[in-house]
């Protein structure tokens, strides 16, 4: 029996119910609709109908006013032919309600000589009787037994269940097909590597016991979001070819004690009956955070979660066959004893994708898209550094969905350019009217372009645009030559001398008192830069010390986040922040002074065009610009 059809059965028997009700209370209304005119009591339109009291009524009685009584409900309600000098005699069919213990009143009907007449109540039938009273009730407990034995196949989730709170909520597919196979996974080829092993060794298990090898109890995928971790694990459901269980480590975490140890119970109970299999945890950080760590103590019940967990994957009881695959990118804050070898006995990290990786990733998620020859995945990729595959699969649908809003049957390099400005900076807004603050942003967006052009460890500029995107009311664009996984110093002082130029043009072409805040923004970046330098890379007098630490202001991982270092350090930190901010700002100041020329030229370009390309602008540096020494 198929969910509709329960559906229909229970509102057949909910609307049998209502009639019931219907029936019950129509025979206590009865008195009030039907009863009138029957007997000897005939009612028409010219006589008036009104009810009242029982004292009232005896008062009527007393003077003479009462014609006739018909009595009903054994003696409980009378309905009274009268006629009162008040209202002209004119007749009038009255209702009263006879208390309990009027027992006189038939006595005094006989005294004042008065037409009555006492009505038998009606048989009601007992089978309506018994069903009205006791059908509803069952009808209402029925449906709560069986949506709670059923929720499971409602739902599809047998945790939603108040029956099945203890039960796993994870997925299981005995033969899964997500779609998704290793040919679709590019830009991880390490990670995509190690599971292409794990699937070998399910598949063909010999090849590796022959030589004693036993297959990981556990693989831990690790890194940042949109690198491909669901994807990995979707892609090793479609390929291993054996039951798989997907989860997420929210789904464990409850509010009462011990539903989630016995949802992992339940999880590996029903694991080990299909080995071998895989399990996917996703966000296992919602589960396995560090014991103890949480401000004001740990929460008792993710706490009893984890060490279930831990227990199930390697305890007294060995779980054979059962490969736990999780995901997280949050791994400094799990426990120890969820990392050690034993339990995930594989850690992969799934970085950010590099140039080759992106240039793969692209050609990925540009199958099924026409692009016209113009479009150029290389560029692209060269311009997209530190872009997961996330964001590039983003990148390519907002350029199919620019092309389908301008009607377009291919996708061309301006939707596509249009696209990855739409990512980076935000959505464009209006064009800025000719007045002060236009000429004083393209000064601003300018002097970045010129002091990054002219030094010799800075990127190569893209594009200069003077369209507000985001929040920024200009945005100047630097694309690397290559991707950077070291920088050297003279890169990161290249950088802050670039994000100064913006404010160092300001305060030359306009003067002090023109400066405005628009270089807040830089000076955070400026400053973050300088501080990194002195703290974390050892490149200032202070010597080659490390400070800080990349968990420092982290809360809720078990570390402290306050500074070590005594005043007198923390002074010298600041001093020396200040030293490689001057100097880099005093070197601004020279390339600016240099190539004022140059400066105007291209400031008189940008408010014209609006918008200028890394090669046009490239064409007219190179005949003005004065290269300074290297820094």
């Amino acid at each position: 029996m198929n969910r509709d059809t329960v559906q229909k059965i229970l509102i057949g028997l909910f609307l049998i119910a209502c009639v019931l009700i219907g029936i019950k209370k129509f025979d206590v209304l009865e008195l009030d609709n039907s009863q009138i005119g029957t007997g000897k009591v005939e009612v028409n339109s010219n006589v008036s109908s009104s009810r009242m009291t029982y004292g009232r009524f005896l008062e009527y009685l007393e003077m003479g006013w009462v014609k006739q009584v018909d009595l009903y409900d054994n003696s409980r309600n009378a309905i009274v032919q009268a006629s009162s000098p008040e209202l002209g005699n004119r007749p009038q069919t009255i209702r009263v309600e006879i208390p309990v213990g009027a027992s006189q009143l038939i006595q005094k009907l006989k005294e004042y000589n008065i037409d009555f007449d006492a009505h038998p109540v009606g048989q009601k039938n007992i089978l309506v009787t018994i069903a009205s009273n006791l059908l509803l009730p069952v009808i209402f407990i029925s449906g709560l037994i069986f949506f709670f034995q059923n929720s499971e196949n409602f739902s599809g989730n047998g945790g939603s269940s108040p029956m099945n709170l203890g039960k796993s909520p994870a997925r299981y597919d005995e033969n899964p097909d997500t779609g998704v196979s290793f040919k679709d996974i590019a830009g991880i080829d390490e990670a995509k590597a190690e599971f292409e092993e794990i699937v070998s060794f399910l598949k063909e298990p010999d090849r590796y016991t022959l030589v004693g090898a036993k297959i990981p109890k556990g693989v831990l995928l690790v890194g940042p979001p949109g690198t491909g971790k669901t994807l990995l694990a979707k892609a090793i459901a479609n390929e291993a070819n054996v039951p798989f269980y997907s989860v997420a480590g929210s789904e464990f975490v409850e509010m009462f004690i011990g539903i989630g140890a016995a949802r992992i119970r339940d999880l590996f109970k029903k694991a080990s009956e299909n080995t071998p299999c895989i399990v996917f945890i996703d966000e296992i950080d919602a589960v396995g955070r560090e014991r103890g760590a949480g401000v004001g103590g740990g929460n008792d019940e993710r706490e009893q979660t984890l060490n279930q967990l831990l227990t199930e994957m390697d305890g007294f009881k060995e779980n054979k066959g059962v490969i736990v695959v999780g995901a997280t990118n949050r791994v400094d804050i799990l426990d120890a004893a969820l990392l050690r070898p034993g339990r995930f006995d594989r850690q992969i990290t799934v970085g950010l994708p590099d140039r080759l990786g992106r240039i793969g990733i692209l050609k990925v998620h540009a199958r099924n898209k026409p692009f016209d020859e113009d479009v150029s995945l290389v560029q692209l990729a060269n311009r997209t550094p530190g872009f997961s595959g996330a964001d590039l699969a983003n990148l390519l649908n907002e350029s199919a969905i620019l092309a389908t809003r301008y009607k377009k049957d291919i996708i061309t390099k301006n939707e596509v350019n249009e696209a990855a400005d739409r990512i980076i900076g935000g959505i464009a807004g209006s064009t800025m009217e000719d007045t002060k603050n236009k000429k004083l942003i393209a000064y601003h967006e300018v002097g970045h372009a010129i002091v990054g052009s002219v030094l010799r460890n800075h990127d190569d500029v893209e594009k200069i645009t003077l369209v507000p995107r985001g929040g920024a009311k200009g945005l100047t664009w630097f694309t690397p030559n290559e991707d950077q996984g070291l920088i050297s110093r003279s890169a990161l002082l290249a950088r802050i001398i670039s994000t100064l130029g913006g404010r160092v043009a300001e305060q030359i072409v306009f003067g002090d008192p023109e400066v405005t805040t628009g270089a807040s923004n830089d000076l955070q970046q400026v400053t973050n830069i300088a501080r990194q330098m002195v703290t974390r890379y050892g490149m200032s007098n202070i010597g080659p010390i490390a400070l800080e630490d990349d968990n420092n202001g982290q809360m809720f991982t078990g570390t402290n986040s306050d500074s070590e270092y005594p005043e007198n350090i923390a002074d010298r930190i600041d001093t020396e922040v200040c030293k490689i901010i001057n100097h880099c700002e005093q070197k601004a100041k020279e390339i600016i002074l240099d190539n004022r020329v140059v400066i105007d030229l291209v400031v008189e370009r940008l408010l014209d065009a609006e918008t200028i390309d890394g090669e046009e602008f490239r064409g007219l540096v190179e005949k003005y610009t004065v290269l300074p020494s290297k820094v």
